[in-house]
């Protein structure tokens, strides 16, 4: 016999219309859309991982960047340090051939004059320091300086007696000397 009660009427015209095997067919959609949705999960999840690791990535050599940036900024920061120190201001001065300035005179806001101008006076003296740029200091920090080479002193031409004799000629030959050759004061000139 059947487990099923006997329906009659409009409830057996209903029953007619479900299948016979509606258990076993409502459960195979429901398991579909379960492994659908674990499959999908899991590639999502496959997906957000690659993805945050190449912004790892991404961080890391933009981390690297910024380091050597902010090393290259503060080699550049020295380097003007350098160039903006007194002492190499007043080397490149001098080679650009200026000399100290003179008292100066200040005026006030009303239009007059405080001080005495004085008027910049060369030097002819000045003991020049020996003040290395800052390129050279970076690159060599130690330097030995190199002698300067002394000028060899030419040899004087001796005159040459000549056959002819004094009285024959009507003059005495004499020994012409070249005057000697100083060497100047400045180095380089």
């Amino acid at each position: 016999m059947s487990s099923r009660p006997e329906l009659r009427g409009r409830a057996a015209r209903l029953a007619r219309l479900l299948p016979a095997g509606a258990g076993q067919a409502a459960r195979t959609p429901f398991v579909l859309l379960v492994v659908l949705l674990l499959g999908g999960g899991l590639i999502g999840l496959l997906v957000l991982n690659s993805a945050l690791s190449e912004g790892a990535f991404r961080l890391d050599d933009l981390q690297k960047n910024t380091k050597s940036l902010t090393d290259e900024e503060q080699q550049l920061q020295r380097d003007v340090d350098a160039y903006s120190a007194p002492d190499a201001l007043q080397r490149r001065a001098r080679e650009l051939g200026m000399i100290p300035g003179g008292d100066p005179a200040f005026l006030d806001p009303d239009g007059t004059v405080k001080g005495v101008p004085g008027a910049a006076a060369r030097q002819t003296s000045v003991r020049i320091p020996l003040v290395r740029p800052p390129e050279a200091i970076a690159t060599a920090p130690t330097a030995t300086p190199t002698p300067t080479p002394t000028p060899t002193p030419t040899p004087t031409p001796t005159a040459t007696p000549t056959t002819s004799s004094p009285v024959d000629s009507g003059f005495v030959p004499q020994a012409t000397t070249a005057p000697p050759t100083q060497p100047s004061p400045t180095p380089g000139r």
